[in-house]
């Protein structure tokens, strides 16, 4: 019991360095939008549904995994599900665990789709899991999908934290063929590079999170949460958010990529669907408003972001997600350099990323 009561009082501090933490954003300066000045375009007429995991988004946004199992976290949920419901997003809840080894804790993240019926709900458990508590927690919601989160560095910084990874490959994989819902692998703020990408679609892994550096940053909240003196050089780990998107893309072509990773923008959320996420997730920014500004805030912020993802689709040309998958980029840069070490080339035409063949921008 003592481990546990440790684990529920690591969740709030998690929560509580996170919402003192200044909220960043993504660098996407590398990749350039081109603009076109005669759009087939309307506002009135843009359409922004996409199809993740077959199923049908009405908005490519949707909020990410952010907490649950403690008390506290019951009405950090209750509110983000009425605000997911009031924007008409799908929703993911936070690591499940706690309630998955005491029931009790269950009611923390039932409260989810006890608000929000009809809403698309993702269950979340870690790569540790066994096959039957990662079944428990999408029945705990009737969850529409599972995420597999994966936080190597923060286990590392942590002082309470795993040491070994080992056998996690097959965990997964054992996961995916117990479960009776779609397998979403999910990074938390440290990116996904196309070998691992590769592997998870080997395994049956249906889409990716890549959860990219640029947003929230566990390492430094586990070494601000323990106290740790640490070379600073090393919180800076990670593959950034948009490169993490085409690595994802190049080593596991036709599977689904979700975009998360400091995406606080409506701006991003374009950037990140033209380099061919299916849709884009936010949790800091979210779970910062909400809590420092209360849910009309949170909900005024997040309508914000659809109308300029909208305005910004306009001015592109693009009247659908589809379109915009297509649309002309222009990728400078840093990550123009890092593409190239990496033999990964864009195929903006056929809408397709491929690994050895150079790179090309059209």
């Amino acid at each position: 019991m003592s481990r546990q009561m440790s684990r529920q009082e690591r969740k709030l501090e998690h929560l509580w360095h996170a919402v003192r933490t200044d909220l960043t954003s993504a660098d996407f300066s590398d990749v350039n939008l081109v603009h076109n000045c005669l759009p087939e375009a309307s506002l009135a007429t843009v359409d922004l549904s996409t199809e993740l995991l077959g199923i049908r988004l009405k908005r490519p946004f949707f909020i990410n995994a952010i907490t649950g199992g403690v008390e506290d976290a019951e009405n950090v949920n209750r509110e983000l599900a009425l605000t997911a419901k009031e924007c008409g997003l799908a929703l993911a809840v936070g690591s499940q665990m706690a309630a998955v080894e005491i029931p009790h804790y269950a009611k923390t993240f039932q409260v989810v789709r006890e608000i929000y019926p009809e809403g698309i709900i993702f269950a979340n458990i870690g790569a540790y899991a066994e096959p039957e508590m990662a079944q428990k927690a999408v029945e705990m919601i009737s969850a529409d999908a599972l995420q597999v989160h994966l936080n190597i560095p923060q286990e590392l910084m942590m002082a309470e934290g795993d040491t070994d990874f080992r056998g996690y490959r097959r965990k997964i994989e054992k996961i995916v063929r117990a479960v009776d819902v779609p397998v979403i692998i999910k990074e938390v703020g440290f990116g996904i590079a196309k070998e691992q990408a590769a592997i998870f679609k080997e395994i049956g892994v249906l889409a990716i999170d890549v959860g990219g550096k640029g947003g929230t940053n566990f390492m430094e909240i586990e070494r601000r949460r323990g106290h740790i003196k640490t070379n600073m050089d090393l919180i800076d780990w990670g593959v950034p958010t948009a490169i993490s998107i085409l690595e994802a893309r190049a080593g596991a072509p036709g599977l689904d990529i979700v975009a998360s990773g400091g995406i606080n923008s409506g701006l991003l959320a374009v950037k990140s669907l033209a380099l061919g996420a299916n849709a884009v997730a936010v949790a800091g920014m979210a779970a910062k408003i909400l809590l420092s500004e209360g849910r009309e805030a949170l909900v005024l912020r997040l309508k914000n972001c659809l109308k300029e993802l909208k305005m910004v689709m306009v001015m592109l040309g693009c009247s659908s997600i589809e379109e915009l998958h297509r649309t002309p980029l222009v990728i400078t840069g840093r990550t123009r350099e890092w593409l190239q070490e990496r033999s990964i080339w864009i195929d903006r035409n056929h809408d397709k990323v491929y690994v050895n063949k150079g790179i090309a921008n059209s």
